[in-house]
This record gives structure tokens, sequence and C-alpha cells, in this order.
């Protein structure tokens, strides 16, 4: 186990050679049409990335530049517990958190009782727990259950898993780029999906952390956890939760130097490195700690991690 972040905990590269990748099991399309619900069609120029340096220069947000987009259509929710569990009855597909016997979990998601029994916890943040039994369908361990938030975002998925349920669906993962692109609205420039100003009017807009974090979480927002797929308005492309709530996995390895090296054609950075990327924050983001739940905010993680705050939303390749 190692250093681990508010940002998502991660396995480390001591697991890529673990029962995660060796046991993995072969998944064929499903034979019917798996449902989503899809924006319009996508794409286009656009101004990327955030002013150089941006917020975290070693997170490689900038410099900000023009991207160009073929058409493509993104889902307009992050993938469901609902929808993870259809493909996990077609298919038997075991997670990477099943196959290693623990996921990471936000301690304070905890049931007391499993609190207690509480063994392993990175030094360094402490609040990241790997708990036994925790996968998808057991969010919090043994004797925790998925069944009041169908309606939630799947999490424990790692990105080899997200991967799976994409081959079986017969969609892919949305690069970085797309998801920017898609994340921004239609908005030029702006700090986050509705604009520059965190709570218009008042409102929340997004599921982060309220208080301070990690010790207290005033929940002003009504969420110490994830918030149902289709809480909050949509951003201008009719698109839910594109900050906040979970981080979601994309195609491309992570660099730094994202913005540096890809193109300015539907950029991808297929250069392999140990981490994938990640983008959008989760319920866990706070300004005080972790502001990335700006639409140029960027992370990563290993593809065998998985934690109580990562999900993934899908791209429809083209008809």
């Amino acid at each position: 186990m190692e250093h681990a972040s508010c940002c998502g905990a991660g396995r480390g590269p001591s697991a890529e050679a673990g029962p995660g990748v060796a046991a993995r099991v072969k998944v064929q399309p499903s034979s019917r049409e798996v449902k989503h619900r899809w924006s319009g069609k996508l794409g286009g120029t656009f101004m990327m990335g955030a002013a150089e340096p941006g917020r975290f220069p070693l997170d490689g947000e900038g410099p900000r530049r023009e991207v160009t987009l073929s058409e493509f259509s993104i889902s307009c929710y992050a993938v469901t517990n609902a929808q993870f569990g259809d493909f996990v009855r077609e298919t038997g597909y075991l997670t990477d958190a099943e196959r290693f016997g623990w996921s990471f979990v936000f301690e304070a998601l905890l049931p007391s009782a499993t609190k207690q029994q509480i063994e392993q916890r990175s030094v360094e943040t402490p609040w990241w727990v790997a708990v036994p039994s925790a996968y998808w369908a057991q969010p919090e361990g043994a004797h925790t259950t998925v069944l009041e938030r169908l309606h939630h975002p799947v999490v424990h998925v790692s990105w080899n898993d997200a991967q799976a349920y994409c081959h079986w669906a017969r969609t892919r993962l949305p690069s970085e780029a797309e998801w920017e692109y898609a994340a921004r609205g239609g908005l030029e420039q702006a700090l986050y999906p509705w604009g520059d100003e965190l709570m218009p009017d008042g409102a929340h807009r997004c599921n982060i952390w309220q208080g301070s974090f990690p010790d207290f979480n005033s929940m002003d927002d009504g969420y110490i956890g994830t918030a149902p797929v289709d809480a909050y308005p949509p951003n201008g492309f009719g698109l839910y939760h594109m900050a906040g709530n979970v981080w979601e996995w994309c195609e491309d390895y992570f660099s730094p130097s994202y913005h540096l090296m890809t193109a300015a054609k539907d950029p991808l950075q297929a250069d392999p490195s140990n981490s994938r990327s990640i983008r959008g924050g989760s319920f866990l983001c706070h300004d005080s700690y972790c502001n990335r739940y700006r639409v140029a905010a960027r992370s990563s993680n290993t593809p065998d991690s998985s934690s109580s705050n990562i999900g993934f939303r899908v791209v429809q390749p083209p008809r």
C-alpha cells in the first residue's frame, strides 16, 4: 500500500503484478443494447487547460491551448451501481477490489464496528483505510450494501474495471480532452462547469466537502458521501456532476507534460506511464486541500487502484 491522498488512494506499482491483472477474465460485448442517457453530438475547437502554471503546477494543468475534437457523445451521468450490477450479473466479472480482497474507504464513511477492526491505513493520510471485503457492492466493507444507492455512481472500480464495462457496453472511456470539453458545457475558460462562481446565488452546484477537511464535514450540500447521479442542475450540455461527487477515469496515461506533448487535434496521451488520468474531483475535495473540482484540474491513479470516490462515465463511439 503506497501513499494515498484525498484525491484518491492508490495500491501502488507493486500491485501491478497482483491478481487484478493476472486473473483478468475475458468479457464479451453484450448481446443487447446497454442503455445510457447520451449528450447531443459534441466536438469542435475550444481552449483547453489552465493558464500556466495553474493551481497545481505539478499536475500539468497548462499551458492553456487550442484543441480540436472530432464528433462524440458522452453519457449524461456517471455509470451507476444499477448499471454496473447489470454488467456483473451478465458477465460474472470480478473487480480488482474483489481480486485483491480489499479497497480504500474514506474513514468517516465506515460503520463503527468496522472502524474498531482497522489494521491498515496510510501514515501520511490516515483518513484512507484499506478495508477488507470492500468493493462496489459493499462500498464500506462487509454488511454494507448499495441497494439504497442504485442511482449513485458506482465506486471501488479501477481503470481496468471501467475498461471491462466499456467493452461489454460497446462504449469507451473519454479522453482527457473530450472530458474537459464536455465539462465546460460550452463556456469559455470558466473555472467550473457552470461559470466562475462556486455557489451562484448561494446555491450548491456540486458535491464537495464543506467544513474543515478531514475532521469535520458540515454536509451543507446534503451529502457526506456520494450523491445520486442527477443531483444538482446539469451544465450547458446537459451533463451532471462534471465537478465533485466522484473522480472519473479517462482513457489517457497520465503525464504532467500532457499539454506540451499531445497533439492539437484529438489529443491522447498514449505513451505508457504508471498511472491513468482521472478528472472532476470528488465529494472529498475542499478548497483548502484539494481544489481539483475545477474543469482544468487533473489527477491520476494506478490502473488497478480503487476507492470510495472513483467512478467513470462513458463515450459513445460514432455510429
